[in-house]
C-alpha cells in the first residue's frame, strides 16, 4: 500500500510576530540554522515515507513561496492551494480526497510544516509503526508524547492505563511500541489540572500527528462530518477534469469551519495512540525558542550574536546586530526586519494581542 505524506502548512503564525510575518510565516523561516521548518519537516519523513509521495497544503497566498522553498523537495501538483483557510478537518479532507480520486487509497501520515523534533530517528522508528499499524486496520491512529513538564500550552490525550494492542510485525531490532486506545482527547489545562495529568503517567500530549487511510479518514468524515462530506465529494468528483480550480474556489471557502480533533478525533470510536520521546516541541510561541538553541553557563539562549552581563534565562534572536543584555532575567528580545520585540518569558503567548492591535491601528507594514 502507498504512503503519502500530508504536510498542513498554511498558519500565518501571529505568536511568532515579528520573525513570522504575513507574507513569511513561520513554517518558511530557518530557526534552526539548518533549513526552513517546512524543508525539514519534508526530510524527516524520508525514508518511511517516499520523496516524491509527500504532500503540502497550504493557503493559496503561499502557493509561491512553498513552491521556491521547497523547490527539488516538491512537484507543483503535490502543492494543494486552499482559496480560504477552513481549519484543519477541510484540509485533511482536501488531501484525502486527492489521493483517493489521483492515486488510489494508501496510508496517510498528517504533520504541521512548523514543528521541531531532536530526534529524528526515533520520530522515524514511531512513524513506522504507526504507518504498519495503519496499513494492517482501520483504526485511527494520533502519535501523543510523553510529558516531561506540566506543560498548560498543550492539549492532551488520556490512555487506557493498559496496553490493549500490540503490533508485531516489526522486526526484534524495532521492538513495537504498546498501541494504546484513546479514552479522551482534552483541552488546555491549567496548572494544577497539569500537574495531575503527569503524576497519573495516562496523559500524553497531543502533537496534532496522525496517520490512518485515506479511505478510512473519509468514511468518518461521512459518517461524523456530512456537510463537508458533500463538500469534499463535490470537489472529488470535479478533480482531474478543467473544472477542478473552478469548483475548489467556488466550494471549498463554504466548508464548514472546524478541527479534525473537535470534528473526528473526539468522536471517532477506533481511535488509538502511539506513545513517542523524541524531543517534540510545536514551537507555538518565542519561548519555545529555547528548545532550539542551547544554553549558556546563565540558562541565556542565542541566536546571532549576544553579549550578557548578569542576565539570567532569556532568549535573544537576533539578525544583523548584536544583543546585548545586562541584569536582567527571563526575557525574549527579538530583532525583527523592522521591529524589535521584548517581552517577559511568560508573556511570550501575549504576542498575538500586539498583531491585533497592529491590525486595529492599520500599521500593516509591520505585520
Amino acid at each position: 500500500m502507498n504512503r503519502y505524506g500530508i504536510i498542513m502548512a498554511g498558519g500565518s503564525g501571529t505568536r511568532f510576530w515579528p520573525l513570522s510575518r504575513k507574507k513569511l510565516p513561520k513554517q518558511f523561516l530557518n530557526l534552526t540554522g539548518k533549513d526552513s521548518m517546512l524543508n525539514e519537516t519534508i526530510d524527516r519523513l524520508f525514508p518511511v515515507i517516499p520523496k516524491d509521495q509527500v504532500f503540502v497544503v497550504t493557503n493559496e497566498a503561499y502557493g509561491d513561496v512553498t513552491c521556491q522553498t521547497a523547490a527539488g523537495r516538491l512537484s507543483a501538483d503535490h502543492i494543494l492551494s486552499e482559496p480560504a483557510a477552513r481549519n484543519t478537518a477541510a484540509c485533511i479532507g482536501y488531501a484525502a480526497m486527492e489521493i483517493i480520486k489521483k492515486y488510489g487509497d494508501g496510508v496517510m501520515g498528517i504533520f504541521a510544516s512548523d514543528h521541531y523534533i531532536r530526534d529524528e530517528a526515533g520520530f522515524r522508528a514511531v512513524l513506522e509503526q504507526a504507518m504498519t499499524e495503519a496499513e494492517e486496520t482501520d483504526r485511527l491512529i494520533t502519535i501523543g508524547i510523553r510529558p516531561t513538564f506540566p506543560s498548560t500550552g498543550y492539549g492532551y490525550i488520556r490512555r487506557k492505563g493498559t496496553a490493549a494492542l500490540q503490533n508485531d510485525s516489526l522486526s526484534a531490532a524495532s521492538p513495537a511500541l504498546p498501541v494504546y486506545m484513546v479514552e479522551e482527547f482534552v483541552e488546555k489545562p491549567d496548572a494544577e489540572t497539569a500537574k495531575r495529568y503527569l503524576d497519573s503517567g495516562n496523559y500524553l500530549w497531543n502533537s496534532g500527528m496522525f496517520v490512518w487511510k485515506a479511505s478510512v479518514i473519509l468514511r468518518q468524515f461521512k459518517q461524523l462530518l456530512p456537510d463537508i462530506y458533500a463538500c469534499l465529494t463535490e470537489i472529488g468528483e470535479s478533480m482531474g477534469t478543467e473544472r477542478e480550480r473552478e469548483t475548489i474556489a467556488r466550494v471549498y471557502p463554504g466548508i464548514h469551519k472546524i478541527s479534525i480533533d473537535y470534528g473526528i478525533m473526539e468522536r471517532a470510536e477506533n481511535v488509538v495512540v502511539l506513545e513517542g520521546d523524541f524531543g517534540w516541541n510545536d514551537v507555538g510561541s518565542l519561548d519555545a525558542l529555547g528548545a532550539l538553541y542551547a544554553p549558556d553557563e546563565n540558562g541565556n539562549r542565542a541566536h546571532g550574536e549576544q553579549i550578557s552581563l548578569d542576565a539570567t534565562g532569556c532568549i535573544s534572536y537576533g539578525r544583523d546586530k548584536l544583543i546585548t543584555l545586562i541584569g536582567v532575567e527571563n526575557l525574549i528580545v527579538v530583532e525583527g526586519e523592522d521591529t524589535i520585540l521584548v517581552c517577559d518569558k511568560d508573556r511570550a503567548q501575549d504576542v498575538k494581542q500586539v498583531v491585533e492591535q497592529l491590525e486595529t491601528c492599520g500599521k500593516m507594514q509591520y505585520l
